[in-house]
């Protein structure tokens, strides 16, 4: 009998002391958006933040108290979100304060801190603060644990990888604010700052800029929101964003989805010491190769530091050029960015940003990529309506050339390096009157009947050595017309320059 006690004892200890409790499970917080927002596979995703942190901007400051970074999909955000870790990356803190959004939860208006446990990524989980958690619901009852609010909300969740992978060891203090109330951040702002006067900490503000607008109006409106930002006054922040919201702007639904999150972060940081801030980069879903220009969403890197007052710079610039020729650089870099594109995404599902080019390769020009093997065609595909910088289209057409033309399967990540890559810059489109108007070799056509339209590139006049009335014939073909329907249907000419990468060889 003894024995059996002795037994079940030792038993009960054995299993208390090797169980989770009930509070520590609760408070493991597991990613909701991993294979959506980023990858769920440890490689991929550790390769994505390599390649992002390898391409990205120079650090330019320092004594940095907070960053503003973005929480899209990594597709579309990561490089910019690269751009702000890279101004803090070497680094050491005692804790990292990220400020998340509410996405989910109508109607929560308060403070929600995270109090213990720990967030899991697919590279590793990082351990929450629980004595600053505790230490902050102590300074400020009015503080929430509310951990629903938590629970589905990505703004947060898109920040860890990038903790993990820079700061391993690094504790965290997850915070959802739910109100950009300038009372309520900035006595929040406060409580924190003073916890963290004696640590070595760094305050993330999680938000995008402008939803939805076309893009011209999303630079027109990032510029104003990001210029009021970096006077580090929530006042004006809150007068210059409900200023814009009243123009009606077209599709505008707000100017930053971390409205709350940028306001608390600049109370903390300023208690913190921060003088000026700096806009490190800016991008927005137009210029993204799997974007569009009709409904953006804009993305921007800011640090908040203790150093002097920077000058502020529009971050972008609306070109509008249609008479500018390529210069020879110009034309290298589209080649070279085409076959970045392509590269980049067989590495790790990610795309490039146009980056360090001439302003000029903004303008809004249509453009084809066509790929050859060995000489043969592989894929070509154009846009051409004049509604998407140069630089962008060019990362576009290279990818649906690679994978949407329907003529041929899918390029493959072996086949690359035999690929040979052709661009086709166009010029602005000329409705002509009659056929006797095109010149075979220098003009490129669009037949337009009805709904039923089709293109051929100056160059295939060149390459099959048709006459006139079999180059438009095989055009109406093309467009699902018959023979001579081109004689009484629109016609649009267009030239183009034409440069591949044999030609740089």
């Amino acid at each position: 009998m003894k024995k059996f006690l002795y037994l079940l004892l030792f038993m009960i200890a054995f299993f208390s002391c090797n169980a989770k409790s009930t509070t520590e499970i609760d408070s493991t917080r597991y990613p909701v958006f991993a294979g959506q927002f980023y990858s769920n596979d440890s490689t991929v995703l550790k390769s994505q933040i390599e390649t992002f942190l390898n391409n990205s901007k120079p650090k330019t400051v320092d004594s940095v108290v907070a960053i503003i970074v973005p929480h899209a999909g990594y597709i579309y955000s990561g490089q910019i979100a690269a751009d702000a870790f890279n101004q803090i990356r070497n680094n050491e803190y005692d804790l990292i304060v990220i400020l998340g959004t509410n996405h989910t939860t109508p109607n929560f208006n308060n403070i929600s801190v995270y109090p213990a446990g720990s967030f899991v990524t697919p590279i590793g989980s990082l351990k929450i603060d629980n004595a600053s958690a505790n230490e902050l619901l102590k300074k400020d009852p009015e503080i929430t644990t509310n951990l629903a609010v938590h629970a589905k909300e990505h703004s947060i969740e898109v920040q860890l990888p990038f903790i993990k992978y820079l700061f391993p060891n690094t504790k965290i203090l997850p915070v959802i604010v739910g109100s950009s109330n300038i009372q309520l951040c900035c006595k929040f702002g406060k409580s924190l700052a003073d916890i963290l006067h004696n640590k070595k900490a760094l305050i993330i503000a999680s938000s995008d800029f402008s939803h939805y607008p076309d893009f011209d109006n999303a630079i027109n409106v990032d510029n104003t929101t990001l210029k009021a930002i970096t006077q580090l006054n929530p006042e004006v922040i809150l007068k210059t964003i409900n200023k814009q919201l009243e123009k009606r702007i077209p599709q505008l639904a707000t100017c930053a989805c971390g409205e709350a999150p940028i306001i608390a972060a600049i109370c903390i940081a300023k208690e913190l010491g921060a003088k000026s801030a700096k806009v490190i980069s800016y991008s927005n879903s137009g210029y993204n190769p799997v974007g569009s220009t009709d409904r953006v969403v804009s993305y921007s890197a800011v640090a908040i530091t203790k150093e002097k007052a920077y000058t502020f710079y529009d971050v972008d610039t609306l070109v509008v050029d249609n008479k500018y020729k390529l210069t020879l650089s110009d034309k290298k870099f589209l080649l070279k960015y085409a076959r970045k594109t392509l590269e980049q995404y067989f590495l790790n599902q990610t795309v490039p940003l146009p980056r360090n080019m001439n302003q000029k390769l903004k303008i809004k020009r249509g453009a084809f990529v066509t790929l050859k093997k060995l000489g043969q065609l592989r894929g070509c595909i154009g846009h051409m309506i004049e509604d998407t910088p140069l630089c962008t289209v060019v990362g576009a057409m290279a990818l649906q050339a690679a994978f949407n033309d329907t003529r041929f399967r899918p390029l493959t990540k072996e086949e690359l390096n035999q690929i040979e890559i052709e661009i086709s810059v166009l010029t602005p489109f000329t409705k002509i009157k009659s056929a006797d108007d095109i010149v075979l070799g220098r003009d490129g056509v669009i037949v337009k009947k009805g709904n039923k339209q089709a293109v051929f590139l100056p160059q295939v006049a060149t390459e099959t050595g048709w006459s006139k009335e079999e180059f438009l014939n095989q055009l109406c073909y093309k467009a699902g017309l018959n023979a001579y329907d081109w004689k009484n249907a629109e016609l649009f000419t267009f030239q183009a320059e034409i440069f591949s990468e044999k030609d740089f060889e």
